[in-house]
């Protein structure tokens, strides 16, 4: 019988970027769950008291993990799965959506 650590020795693992510090991750992990091993504190700030926050229900319910990733702002970080060169930035704020589909 296989234990978790057999199994994560046959992953590969993947560099990523967050806030300008290199962090690694193993393949099949969400984007949260590198940052929480990396330990970095926090993820973003509220964008009603600016308070700092972190992931909180890890299944996409309570947008408390909300990041930047590659650009593009409110990706919930725990439903994201990390691949290859991703940069992350913390979310600091509430970032206004684009429309889609009604840009001409």
């Amino acid at each position: 019988m296989n234990n978790r650590h057999d199994v994560i020795e046959q992953v590969s693992p993947i560099n990523l970027v967050f806030e300008g510090h290199a962090i690694s991750a193993q393949e099949g992990e969400t984007v949260v769950t590198a940052l929480l091993a990396a330990n970095p504190g926090y993820t973003g700030t509220s964008p009603v008291s600016g308070r700092r926050r972190g992931p909180y229900c890890l299944m996409g319910v309570c947008f408390e993990c909300l990041v930047e990733i590659d650009g593009l702002p409110n990706q919930r970080a725990c439903m994201v799965l990390v691949r290859g060169n991703m940069t992350i930035r913390r979310q600091n704020g509430l970032r206004p959506l684009k429309p889609r589909g009604l840009q001409k």
